[in-house]
């Protein structure tokens, strides 16, 4: 994949602001989200709806173009339940910045993600999971097997599936990480990509705290062959270090300005 692909995670309707800004169709909360996160180095914006039951289809039409018509087409993750409010994102959506990410699918009740995804020539992050946490990288890698015959078999591309480990919080499953870690090397080693929710990791640490625990974890990461993460650009150590990562790893050009790219 090369450079490390980062996903925005800031305009999610469990901030009462923006729930509040979808709810009344009012752009300026989301716009100056958006703009924060791509100014910080976003790649990809995650437009997370929530369930969405009553008016998904049309809010989900009206997230796209919002941010796609003040963003040059900014490239969208669309993140809900409703099944029908991504397909009619994707009916708006427009890809000459990247193809739309459906988020997400898993091995259980969300494997038609999968289907809905190659029906739209989309790629789909694939959660490693089917119901709960998985006991071990053994389970894993069978829902990560049943989820790429998905897409194989639906006509998908390896590279259009992004495997999710499941980071889990440090919090309560400390002894849980390393074999993480070691799962996202087994996804790089066959050729696979990958990506998550970082900040599951530090849930319920102090605040001043989790920016250096997610910094320590995207490096390690990294280095384990992650090539994307959900996650808050908005956190300068996290950023910085990613972008450092990314010079180490060779996948681009050092420049002294590189933490300004």
């Amino acid at each position: 994949m090369g450079k490390f692909v980062v996903i925005g995670e800031r305009i999610h309707c469990i901030s009462p602001v923006i729930r509040e800004a979808m709810a009344t169709r009012n752009p300026e909360p989301i716009l100056k989200r958006a703009k924060e996160q791509l100014d910080a180095g976003a790649t990809y914006l995650d437009l997370n709806i929530g369930p969405a039951e009553r008016d998904g289809e049309e809010l989900m039409k009206w997230g796209v173009q919002l941010l796609q018509e003040n963003f040059d087409n900014v490239p969208l993750a669309l993140d809900t339940a409703n099944m029908k409010a991504i397909e009619a994102g994707i009916s708006v959506y427009n890809r000459s910045k990247g193809k739309p990410i459906v988020n997400s699918a898993d091995a259980g009740d969300r494997i038609g993600y999968i289907d809905l995804a190659a029906a739209n020539e989309a790629i789909v992050i694939a959660l490693c999971s089917k119901a709960g946490i998985p006991s071990d990288n053994d389970e894993r890698m069978s829902y990560c097997q049943e989820m790429l015959e998905r897409g194989m078999m639906n006509g998908m591309e390896a590279e259009d599936m992004w495997f999710d480990p499941l980071f889990l919080v440090i919090k309560g499953m400390q002894e849980k990480q390393v074999e993480m870690l070691e799962f996202i090397k087994m996804l790089s080693d066959m050729g696979f990509n990958s990506t998550g929710g970082l900040s599951n990791v530090s849930n319920g640490m102090p605040k001043h705290v989790r920016p250096i625990v997610d910094a320590a974890m995207i490096a390690m990461a990294m280095q384990a062959g992650l090539t994307s993460a959900i996650l808050n650009p908005c956190d300068q150590r996290m950023m910085e270090t990613i972008k450092s990562c990314d010079i180490i790893k060779n996948n681009y050009l050092y420049a002294d300005s590189f933490l300004e790219m």
